[in-house]
């Protein structure tokens, strides 16, 4: 029986979707941490709550399709918690470097496209994974944040390398989205 058949009560409260609401639940915990950090050992707690918070990620999709617990409320609560996670910590970083509120402002101005073009595509019956230039963006944004999180006494030119590059994936798969999307809705 699929997971999404069932009673909204049991996928409201299945594993992996519980797993998705501690993490966000947990960002407010984090962001208060970040903010208030002063030595680093402050920097390796968020980093641990961070890294405890991947792997409820992980578990949630490995539980999800293991044990067919599949729903359509964890479809979409699985990404809103990364997407939550990534602009949290993004928001965090603008309190220490600067060149982060470009990247901060790309980021909505992104995922709010991506939000936008997901509503429709799910209105048209048309539907479709993570595609690789997404996969490789997320991938570099979250790496640089941890990094950016676990070494707060970084050199500035590195910490600015850093941000740039992940504003250059991000334009980058923003334009192959467009692009991407564009083609799809004409077919």
């Amino acid at each position: 029986m699929q997971s999404s058949n069932l009673p909204l009560k049991k996928q409201i409260f299945s594993i992996p979707n519980l797993f998705g609401y501690f993490r966000i639940l947990i960002l407010p915990v984090i962001a208060w941490l970040y903010l208030n950090a002063k030595e680093p050992s402050d920097y390796y707690v968020v980093t641990g709550l961070l890294i405890l918070s991947s792997c409820t990620d992980f578990l949630d999709g490995l539980i999800a399709r293991k044990f067919h617990m599949i729903t359509d409320i964890g479809k979409v609560l699985d990404p809103i918690s990364d997407k939550l996670t990534q602009g949290v910590l993004a928001i965090c970083l603008m309190s220490r470097y600067s060149l982060m509120i470009p990247l901060v402002i790309l980021f909505i101005v992104k995922e709010t496209y991506m939000g936008i073009m997901g509503i429709i595509f799910l209105r048209k019956k048309i539907l479709h994974g993570a595609f690789w230039f997404g996969k490789i963006c997320t991938a570099i944004l979250d790496v640089s944040i941890i990094v950016l999180i676990i070494f707060p006494t970084m050199p500035m030119n590195a910490v600015n390398t850093l941000i740039i590059i992940c504003i250059c994936f991000m334009i980058f798969s923003f334009v192959c989205y467009i692009i991407q999307y564009t083609k799809m809705l004409r077919e």
